[in-house]
């Protein structure tokens, strides 16, 4: 491993089991998000001179307006993606810098993520190839559309805050599937929505805080 990967001082393995008891002791119960959470190194995903801060509680900018989220929501939100499950094919709404999708890489056999800039795919593809996560492909196009021509999907994840239920992305979710987004313009809340053989099931969850979801390419 790499010394950029491996880390020294605040981005080393020891601040990264740190991380890992304080999401436990969050109320992270999933043992292989965990274990997930504390194999990325996060402090690739965000510019050098806030490395030293990439293992606190907190989201942090990543440019073009958008930040990565803090470790306890992505713990969080890939908690409910597994639901004590494996997962086959993931959709990731929003790529980002490919924090999120490189924990998902670990976690699915096959993730698909979609990043409406331009500029910042360019950057997340960088840290997947430097990650080999092998099983991503990450794609320029409009989130909001998700990508019909691949699914239905085992679990679908959205990293940006929708003012109402993507309707686009509920056929994209196979029969046992999940869909989780934040969600609301105020106050947001993380949703989830089941996919049963006789419904879609949605549940209301805790405040979140994450950018608006947008249309188009930029």
């Amino acid at each position: 491993m790499s010394a950029k990967l491996s880390g020294i001082g605040m981005t080393s393995q020891r601040t990264r089991a740190r991380l890992v008891e304080r999401l436990r002791s969050q109320g992270i119960k999933d043992e292989v998000v965990l274990e997930t959470m504390g194999a990325i190194p996060r402090h690739i995903f965000v510019d050098e001179a806030l490395a030293s801060r990439a293992y606190e509680d907190c989201s942090l900018p990543i440019g073009f307006g958008q930040t990565i989220s803090n470790p306890h929501t992505v713990a969080r939100m890939s908690e409910l993606l597994r639901g004590g499950g494996s997962l086959g094919k993931v959709l990731e709404i929003g790529t980002g810098c490919g924090y999120q999708t490189a924990v998902l890489a670990r976690l699915a056999r096959e993730v698909y993520s979609v990043e409406r800039i331009a500029p910042l795919l360019t950057k997340a593809r960088g840290h997947l190839r430097e990650l080999r996560a092998a099983n991503v492909k990450v794609k320029h196009a409009d989130g909001s559309l998700g990508l019909k021509e691949l699914g239905p999907f085992d679990g679908i994840i959205m990293t940006a805050a929708a003012t109402h239920v993507p309707e686009a992305l509920l056929p994209q979710l196979a029969v046992g599937g999940r869909l989780v987004f934040p969600i609301g313009t105020g106050e947001q809340r993380l949703c989830l929505i089941e996919h049963t053989a006789q419904e879609y099931r949605q549940t209301t969850l805790e405040a979140v805080k994450f950018v608006p979801l947008l249309p188009g390419l930029a």
